[in-house]
């Protein structure tokens, strides 16, 4: 071969260009909150350290639609993933709801013990899906919201209370105890509020803060209702375009990003609740009189839920045996 063509071709090699792949990941969380800065914060991360192979670009505040819009878009490749919530999450793995059984947990505590050696279990679930999951965050307790008092069972059976479309297990709950729920998306939330569609949601304090919910609260039944959590998901299609060393990259990156999202929301939920009562909206502990009709409804929910079997029995008594162990070994 001629020196000169030889030249010619080894510049032709080193000036090929290395193509980034840009992975497009949907989320309904509200730019600016501390969720989305750190994701950006790994997303800038991501892209140093793979020499720029890797990006991730973000459309927050629900821009590609709900939850199921953003599945769908991901099976058609329009998006590569998203930041979802569990109740989101449902149509592609139902079990990633284990931990959204109403009345669940009581504290912290118990969410920690579990979730250390449970996360693992629903995370290979989602693999298994086809979705490689990078950490599940947690959302905090929602709590039950309401324009009007909830200080009774019975006035809770007469709101109009939301629940998230295409959560069936709010929904089936809420109608276990003789409550007719109004199925909405996230994005329509605050609209219902406005119109009076609805006047009762489930929401942790920061996310009622994050999505302007509070500015039409004004009573919060003090009982955790559900432990809210989502995790980031890519398809493994998506994944498999990129390097091995790039994809560690990526994990290890995003997985230890998720862990700090996951402290800090605590942390912020702690400072949202107290944000909430120093403008005035009251949190209600149940009257004495009352405990005893909560844990009734508590009781209903729990042995309906049980008796449609929503979710793998095993996975809900393996759940259940960790709860007994945890609360016996405190006393």
């Amino acid at each position: 071969m001629p020196k000169r063509l030889l030249t010619l071709l080894l510049l032709l090699i080193f000036a090929t260009p290395i193509y980034a792949t840009t992975l497009k990941i949907a989320t309904l969380a509200p730019d600016g909150t501390s969720w989305m800065k750190m994701l950006r914060s790994g997303a800038e991360e991501v892209e140093q350290r793979t020499e720029g192979r890797v990006k991730l670009r973000f459309y927050p505040g629900g821009v590609m639609g709900n939850d199921n819009s953003v599945l769908r878009k991901i099976h058609i490749g329009q998006l590569h993933g998203g930041a979802i919530t569990a109740g989101g999450l449902a149509a592609i793995y139902p079990d990633i709801q284990l931990y959204s059984l109403p009345f669940l947990f009581r504290s912290f505590d118990e969410v920690d013990y579990v979730r250390k050696q449970m996360d693992p279990i629903l995370i290979h679930g989602l693999e298994q899906a086809g979705f490689i999951s990078y950490g599940i965050s947690e959302g905090g307790f929602a709590y039950l919201m309401s324009q009007l008092p909830l200080a009774r069972v019975e006035e809770l059976q007469q709101r109009k209370i939301w629940s998230p479309e295409g959560d069936q297990i709010s929904l089936s709950a809420f109608r276990s105890i003789g409550v007719s729920p109004v199925p909405l998306p996230l994005t329509d939330v605050l609209t219902g509020l406005q119109t009076g569609l609805i006047d009762t949601v489930g929401s942790s304090p920061v996310g009622a803060i994050a999505l302007q919910w509070h500015t039409r609260i004004k009573h919060v039944a003090d009982i955790p209702l559900i432990y809210l959590y989502g995790t980031l998901v890519i398809h493994e299609k998506a994944l498999k375009k990129i390097a091995p060393g790039d994809r560690a990259i990526l994990k290890a990156v995003m997985e230890a990003h998720f862990q700090q999202i996951n402290a800090k929301n605590r942390q912020d939920n702690l400072g949202a609740r107290a944000a909430l009562q120093q403008q005035g909206i009251q949190f209600y502990q149940p009257m004495d009189g009352e405990r005893a009709s909560w844990q009734q409804l508590i009781d209903k929910v729990e042995a309906n839920l049980k008796q449609e079997n929503r979710l793998d029995p095993a996975l809900v008594q393996q759940l259940q045996q960790l709860l007994d162990s945890y609360r016996k070994s405190q006393g």
